[in-house]
């Protein structure tokens, strides 16, 4: 959780009681009660930067952690979660372009993420780059996800599908409001926004809501903005603080107690093919990330 610290402490003090706030908040390690049916979450931010990819799959394997069954969709032509996740998506590897573009079915798609039990991964290739060209003509173009995550056996509430349903499922957007950001925000019931704490840490959020109220009037009205996730938190500066203030007087209680610290583990896990779950699960980042997912567990679906 994000410390209350004085403002008369060092630096390096405002750290060290950071650093150990994080570890007794983690030390509460039983499984989360799992949802009564499956959320889904768009994790969406189109200013770059902020750590959506890496919120995606550190929270995903958060959630696995907690006893949760979860599925990762990657959007993003680039990859990176996938890479993170440990998925081969080289061009030709059955990917989310296959599910939007040809119809192909999840389930033919879906590859279970090797190291982190109860976790899924949909992978993205580079062909999911020309997938916004290619949907263009499509008839129903922006509910092709929609479609697909609905038509997988398991997803749905837990009289329909049973003990083997997912409870999560995350979509990692790109870092723009195209095509496929609009499939995923058809395609979701909860929003997931991760946000910098730095300056302008709000810059360029009005654009990304102005287009989820725009889908919430025509397309998903079921859609909501759940869940705000402070990222890149230092708690050594008031810049942090000030900037987590405005967050949260802006947002409310959207905003996770939580907040993500400023980590050299979080950023390094990706180039061994990590989450930081995995790469070093006793670091700040790694112990704020299952946080962060506990919380998200606890706080269950909006009404």
């Amino acid at each position: 959780m994000e410390p209350a610290v004085s403002d008369d402490l060092t630096p390096l003090a405002r750290a060290t009681e950071f650093s150990l706030s994080l570890r007794n908040s983690a030390a509460r390690r039983s499984p989360s009660p799992r949802p009564a049916a499956t959320r889904v979450f768009v994790v969406a931010n189109q200013k770059g930067g902020v750590g959506k990819t890496t919120s995606t799959v550190n929270v995903a394997a958060g959630l696995a952690s907690l006893g949760q069954r979860v599925l990762v969709i990657d959007l993003d032509p680039q990859g990176n979660a996938s890479t993170a996740l440990n998925i081969e998506h080289r061009r030709g590897v059955p990917s989310t372009y296959d599910a939007l573009v040809d119809g192909v079915p999840l389930t033919d798609v879906v590859a279970p993420c090797p190291d982190v039990d109860g976790l899924w991964v949909v992978p993205a290739t580079i062909d999911l780059a020309g997938a916004e060209i290619e949907l263009v003509s499509v008839v129903a173009r922006e509910g092709r996800l929609r479609k697909a995550i609905q038509g997988h056996p398991w997803v749905g509430t837990a009289a329909a599908v049973g003990e083997d349903r997912f409870d999560y499922v995350l979509i990692d957007c790109p870092p723009s409001l195209g095509l496929l950001t609009l499939n995923a925000l058809v395609a979701g019931e909860e929003m997931l926004i991760p946000i910098q704490a730095e300056y302008y840490a709000l810059e360029g959020l009005g654009q990304l809501l102005e287009t989820v109220d725009m889908v919430r009037a025509h397309l998903n009205p079921s859609l909501a903005v759940s869940t705000i996730l402070l990222t890149m938190y230092d708690a050594r500066t008031r810049l942090a603080a000030g900037v987590a203030e405005e967050v949260r007087d802006h947002f409310g209680d959207q905003v996770l107690r939580t907040a993500i610290p400023r980590s050299v583990r979080v950023s390094e896990a990706p180039s061994y093919a990590q989450t930081v779950m995995t790469y070093d699960p006793g670091s700040p980042g790694a112990l704020s990330y299952l946080e962060a997912a506990r919380e998200i567990a606890e706080r269950g679906a909006p009404q």
